[in-house]
């Protein structure tokens, strides 16, 4: 949201521009960057702004069962982190920076570090005029610790990955066709 209001970049349009930032720092700390982090940097963001301009969801007038949804949210949110992550294609631009992070971190839990992480974006985004609100705040605390949790339970340690690059993506996929 920062970003937005500084530039003439909508919320979607910035989160590609994070998401192409989060790519670079990646390829400086030399992580593999596969297809599903070039594909989640494209779709992501233009996706979030469709459904901000479209707005299909009713308004929520509840606080307490806006937690709740968000709650269980970052339960379906870690299912989905471990499903494409497993996958070894790649991560998204913003949990590959978290697993390259945590891979310079190893002795801290991987919640730990998406937490430091979030908290550390939200400032800068809060820094630049971007709104925090509870859902902010809570979305910074609990998403990371869910994730943890729920890693935990299955037994999943995301830095143990063996991402294909691009180039071996590519070349599997031509062998196939």
């Amino acid at each position: 949201m920062g970003i937005a209001k500084h530039t003439p970049l909508n919320y979607g349009s910035s989160m590609v521009l994070i998401g192409v930032c989060a790519i670079v720092i990646q390829l400086i700390l030399r992580e593999r960057i596969g297809f599903a982090t070039l594909f989640d940097t494209l779709i992501t963001g233009r996706l979030t702004q469709f459904l901000i301009d479209i707005s299909p969801y009713p308004k929520n007038h509840s606080l307490w069962l806006g937690i709740v949804f968000m709650l269980f949210g970052f339960l379906f949110i870690a299912l989905g982190m471990y499903v494409y992550m497993s996958a070894e294609c790649g991560c998204g631009p913003k949990d590959g920076l978290l697993i390259a992070i945590g891979k310079r971190m190893p002795k801290i839990p991987i919640g730990v570090v998406e937490i430091l992480l979030w908290a550390v974006i939200t400032f800068a985004g809060w820094l630049l005029g971007g709104s925090v609100g509870i859902g902010t705040i809570i979305s910074v605390f609990f998403g990371g610790a869910m994730m943890h949790l729920f890693f935990d339970v299955i037994g999943f340690e995301p830095r143990k990955l063996e991402h294909k690059s691009l180039t071996e993506s590519l070349t599997q996929l031509f062998k196939k066709v």
